[in-house]
C-alpha cells in the first residue's frame, strides 16, 4: 500500500475529528504553546535590548567610577572618539515640611540625553533641567506630595519641581535603586554638599562616537592608556547586563518548565495513542485479514497520529504567538518589550520540533506493538492481552531522544542545567516505572485479603492487562507537582514573612560625617532613648593584587576571575573594625587586639578566600581614592549574610585608613513599642547630606517583588500541572475503557453498583496511598533544588500546607477515578458483550 492510499484510509478514519486522539491534541497544545510563548517573549526582549542598546545605555560607551570623576587627562583622551556626557549617581534624601523620602539622584550635563528622548508628562521633550530645578519621577512627587512649581529640599539646597518624568530613556541601565529618580543639573550635587570627601557617589561618563569606533577596542585602549584605574566600563552591546542576565536565566527556567510540561504530556501521548489503537484493534485485525501488511498498518496509523500531532502542535504555536503580547504587556513596566504581535522563527521552530519529537518518542512503542502482532492475536487481546514488545520502537525512540537532547542542550545558554534537567526527567520516569513494577510485584505476592472487594482491588493491580504502570506514572507526576508547588510557594512565603522582617533594622543611614557621630546619636536618642544604634566606616576600593607577599597575583592581568571570586571584581565596599563584627565567626587565623597599632591587617570572607585561593598570611593590595594600601590577611570569617546589618567581605584594622577621607553608615533599630514619630524628618534636617532609608517600605516592596516571583513560578508551573491533570484523566479514561469488559462480567455475575464503586475506590485508594509517599519525597526534593539551589533562599516549607495540598490532590484523584467509573455502571451488559 502506497503512502497516498494509506492517507486515504487514514483520512476516512479521522473524519470524526480526531476522536480518540484528543488527549494527544491537548497535551501537545499545552506543551508546545508554553514553549512557543516562552521562546517568543524571550526573543522579543533580547531583540529589544540589542536594538535599543545605545538608548538604554545613553551612549556607545560608559565609564563608571566611585567617589571621583574622570580626570582632565582621561576626559581629553576619550573626547577624541566623540561627545562626552558626564553625570553623578547617588543615594540622597528629598524633603518637604511634611515628608522625607529616599531618592536616586541623577545629575546630568548639557549633553544629556545623547540617545533617546526624555519625555515629561506635559508632553515636552526635555534635556537637563534648568538651574535650581529638577525633573521628578511620578513616584517621588507622589510620596513628597508635591507637583510642578512646588519646592523641596535636597541636601543644603532648595529645588523647584520643573516637570514630572513620563519616560526616562536610560532607566533600565541605571539598575536597582532604593528610591524614585530625581534628575537635577550637573552642578547641583556639589552645591548641595552631597559630594564632599568621603561621600558615597558614582560618576558616569558616556561617550557618543562620532565615527565608526569599536567600543570594545576603545575600552581596551582606555585601560591600557591608564593602567590600574578602577574603570567599570559598559558598551551599548551590553547596555543592561542585569536585565540580560535576568531575561536569560528566567527564559532558561521557563523553557525547562515548558519541557517539563512536554515530558508529562509525553506520558499522556503514549497513553492516548495506546488507547486509540486499542479502540481500533478490530479494525487493525480486519485490515490484516484482508491482506494489509505490517508496513501498511504502520503507515496508516503513523499518518493518523502524525496528523493529530501536527494539529495539536500548530494550535499550540498559534496560542503561544497570540499570548505573547499579553505577557509583554504585563512586563512592559520592567523590561523593554513591544506588545505588538511578532514572530520569533527559531523559537517557534524549536517549540514545534520539541512537540513532534516528544510525540515520536512516546507514540512509537504502542505503534510498534500494533504493527507486529498477527490478526488473531489482536482479536484475542481483550481476554489474552498482548505482550510488551518494544524492539520495533527502539530506533524511533532513540532518534527522538537524541533530537530532544540536541535541541535542549546545544541551543541552551546553560547546557549543564538543561542536560541535568533531561537526566533528572529520565531518572524520574525510570523511578516511577520501577515503582509501578514494584507495586505489581508486591500486589501479586501479598496474601489475599478476606474482604472480596479488597481482594479484587489487589488483584486488579497485577492481573494481565492491568494499567498499573500508566496510572503510577500519571498519578506520581500529578501528586509530585502538587507537593512541588506547595513546598515552593510556602518556602518562598516563609522567607518573606519570617527571615527578612524579624532581622531588619528600622533605618539605614548613609554618609554620616565622622565628626557628627555624637550629634547623630544624640538626635536619635532624643526621640527614642532605647534605640539600638550601630555604625561602621564605609569606603570604596578596588582589589589591585592578592596572594603570597613575594608573588602577588595582579587582578588586572587575569583573563577570567576564579569561579565564585566576585569580591575581586570592580570597586567593593570596605570597612575597618577593632572588634569582630556581629554575625561573623572566625574560621581560620585570629582577630587582632582592640588597640592594634602594627602593620595593616585584613580579615576576608571565607567563601571568597576559598574561591580565590587566598590564605592566612597572604597580602592584599587595595586602591582607595587612587591611593594603594597593602594589608596582610590575618583571618578568614564566615558571614551571616541574612542579618541585614552591615556585612563586608573585607574588614581592615582601624589604622589602615586613618588618613583616608570617609564617612560612616549607621543602622537604627527601635524597640517594638516605640513610635518612630518624626525621627525620619529630624534625621533629614539634622544631616542634609546623609541618606536615610526607612526599611519598612523597602521590605514591603521586597515582599511584593518576591510575591511576584512566587506568582510567576506558580503561573509557569501551572502549565505542567494542567498537562499532568490531562494525563491523569487520560490514564483513568484508558483504564476505564479496558475495564468495560470486566465490569460487565461482574454485573452479569450479580455485582451491585455499590460494590463496583467500592472496587474502583479501593483500587485507586491503594495506588494513591502508596504514591502519596513517593510524591512527598520526589516533590519536596525537587522543590528544595528550586528554592535552595536555583533561587538561593532558605528551605522553609510549611509542612501543614504541603500535606493539606497533597491531601487535596488525593481527593481530586479519587474524585476523578469515581467520576470516570460512572459510565461503566450505566453500560448495558448485552450491548457491551455484543460489541466485544
Amino acid at each position: 500500500m502506497s503512502w497516498s492510499r494509506a492517507w486515504t484510509v487514514a483520512r476516512r478514519d479521522l473524519a470524526s475529528g480526531f476522536r480518540g486522539l484528543r488527549l494527544l491534541l491537548v497535551c501537545l497544545f499545552l506543551g508546545v504553546g508554553a514553549l512557543a510563548a516562552i521562546g517568543s517573549l524571550t526573543t522579543a526582549i533580547e531583540n529589544e535590548l540589542a536594538s535599543q542598546g545605545q538608548t538604554i545605555l545613553g551612549g556607545d560607551l560608559e565609564i563608571e567610577l566611585w567617589q571621583r570623576g574622570l580626570t582632565d587627562e582621561e576626559a581629553t583622551w576619550l573626547a577624541r572618539y566623540g561627545t562626552l556626557s558626564r553625570g553623578y549617581r547617588l543615594q540622597a534624601m528629598a524633603a518637604t515640611d511634611d515628608a522625607a523620602v529616599p531618592i536616586e539622584l541623577k545629575a546630568v550635563d548639557a549633553n544629556y540625553p545623547m540617545y533617546g528622548s526624555l519625555l515629561l508628562e506635559s508632553g515636552e521633550t526635555a534635556g537637563p533641567p534648568p538651574a535650581g530645578s529638577a525633573w521628578l519621577a511620578p513616584g517621588a512627587a507622589e510620596r513628597l506630595g508635591i507637583g510642578v512649581g512646588d519646592s523641596f529640599t535636597l541636601g543644603t539646597q532648595t529645588v523647584r519641581v520643573a516637570g514630572i518624568i513620563a519616560e526616562e530613556p536610560d532607566r533600565l541601565s541605571e539598575g536597582f535603586a532604593l528610591g524614585q529618580t530625581v534628575i537635577v543639573p550637573y552642578a547641583l550635587p556639589e552645591q548641595a554638599s552631597l559630594t564632599l570627601p568621603g561621600a558615597m557617589f558614582q560618576t558616569k561618563t558616556r561617550v557618543a562616537f562620532t565615527g565608526n569606533a569599536d567600543a570594545d577596542a576603545v575600552s581596551e585602549a582606555l585601560e591600557a592608556a591608564f593602567p590600574g584605574q578602577p574603570f567599570d566600563i559598559r558598551t551599548a552591546a551590553v547596555a543592561s547586563p542585569g536585565a540580560e542576565r535576568f531575561v536569560g536565566r528566567m527564559g532558561e527556567f521557563l523553557t525547562l518548565v515548558g519541557l517539563a510540561a512536554l515530558v508529562i504530556a509525553g506520558i499522556g501521548i503514549g497513553g492516548g495513542v495506546n488507547s486509540y489503537l486499542e479502540a481500533r484493534r478490530n479494525s487493525i485485525a480486519t485490515l490484516k485479514i484482508l491482506g494489509a501488511t505490517s508496513g501498511d498498518i504502520a503507515r496508516i496509523y503513523t499518518l493518523e497520529i502524525g496528523a493529530a500531532a501536527l494539529a495539536g502542535s500548530l494550535a499550540g504555536l498559534l496560542a503561544g504567538v497570540l499570548v505573547t503580547p499579553l505577557l509583554a504587556g504585563a512586563l512592559g513596566a520592567l523590561l523593554p518589550v513591544s506588545t505588538d504581535l511578532s514572530l520569533a522563527p527559531w523559537a517557534l521552530l524549536r517549540a514545534f520540533a520539541f512537540g513532534l519529537l516528544v510525540a515520536l518518542v512516546f507514540a512509537a512503542p504502542p505503534l510498534a506493538r500494533a504493527r507486529v502482532f498477527p490478526a488473531m492475536a489482536l482479536m484475542r487481546e481483550r481476554v489474552s492481552p498482548l505482550g510488551r514488545r518494544w524492539s520495533g520502537a527502539a530506533w524511533p525512540v532513540a532518534l527522538g531522544v537524541a533530537g530532544i537532547v540536541v535541541l535542549a542542550v546545544a541551543a541552551s545558554d546553560q547546557p549543564l542545567l538543561s542536560g541535568g534537567f533531561l537526566a533528572g526527567a529520565a531518572a524520574v520516569l525510570g523511578l516511577l516505572a520501577l515503582v509501578g513494577k514494584g507495586i505489581r510485584t508486591a500486589a501479586a505476592r501479598l496474601p489475599r485479603p478476606a474482604n472480596p472487594i479488597a481482594r479484587a482491588a489487589l488483584a486488579n493491580l497485577h492481573r494481565p492487562g492491568a494499567h498499573t504502570g500508566a496510572l503510577v506514572t500519571a498519578l506520581g507526576f500529578g501528586l509530585s507537582a502538587f507537593v512541588l508547588l506547595a513546598a515552593v510557594r510556602s518556602s518562598l512565603d516563609g522567607n518573606i514573612q519570617r527571615t527578612v522582617p524579624d532581622r531588619a533594622p528600622d533605618y539605614f543611614v548613609l554618609d554620616v560625617p565622622r565628626d557628627g557621630l555624637a550629634r547623630f546619636e544624640q538626635l536619635v536618642r532624643a526621640r527614642t532613648p532605647d534605640a539600638a544604634i550601630e555604625t561602621v566606616p564605609t569606603l570604596r576600593g578596588s582589589i589591585e593584587s592578592y596572594g603570597p607577599v613575594d608573588d602577588q597575583i595582579v587582578v588586572a592581568d587575569l583573563e577570567d576571575l576564579p569561579d565564585g571570586a566576585w569580591g575581586l571584581d570592580g570597586e567593593r565596599g570596605l570597612t575597618y573594625a577593632a572588634a569582630l563584627p556581629a554575625g561573623n565567626t572566625v574560621t581560620e587565623g585570629a582577630w587582632w587586639p582592640a588597640n592594634y597599632a602594627g602593620s595593616p591587617l585584613v580579615s576576608v570572607d571565607a567563601e571568597l578566600a576559598e574561591a580565590a585561593g587566598i590564605r592566612v598570611g597572604d597580602a592584599i593590595t587595595v586602591s582607595v581614592l587612587g591611593v594603594q594600601k597593602s594589608a596582610r590577611v590575618a583571618s578568614l570569617r564566615r558571614i551571616d549574610w541574612e542579618s541585614l546589618g552591615f556585612n563586608n567581605v573585607y574588614v581592615f584594622t582601624p589604622n589602615t585608613f586613618a588618613d583616608t577621607p570617609h564617612n560612616l553608615a549607621a543602622t537604627v533599630d527601635l524597640p517594638e513599642t516605640a513610635e518612630a514619630g518624626g525621627l525620619l524628618r529630624d534625621l533629614v534636617r539634622g544631616f542634609p547630606s546623609a541618606s536615610v532609608i526607612e526599611v519598612g517600605p523597602l521590605l514591603t516592596e521586597a515582599r511584593a517583588i518576591l510575591d511576584q516571583v512566587s506568582l510567576a513560578i506558580l503561573a509557569a508551573a501551572s502549565v505542567a500541572v494542567l498537562a499532568g491533570v490531562a494525563v491523569l484523566l487520560g490514564a483513568i479514561a484508558a483504564a476505564r475503557a479496558a475495564r468495560t469488559y470486566d465490569t460487565v462480567v461482574l454485573r452479569v455475575l450479580g455485582a451491585s453498583r455499590g460494590q463496583l464503586l467500592a472496587l474502583q475506590f479501593a483500587e485507586f485508594g491503594l495506588l494513591a496511598a502508596v504514591l502519596a509517599g513517593v510524591a512527598l519525597v520526589l516533590g519536596s526534593g525537587l522543590a528544595w533544588l528550586i528554592v535552595v539551589r536555583l533561587f538561593e533562599f532558605d528551605w522553609l516549607p510549611d509542612w501543614g500546607e504541603v500535606f493539606a495540598v497533597l491531601g487535596g490532590g488525593l481527593v481530586l484523584v479519587l474524585g476523578f477515578a469515581l467520576a470516570a467509573s460512572l459510565p461503566l455502571l450505566r453500560a448495558r451488559p448485552a450491548q457491551s458483550l455484543r460489541a466485544l
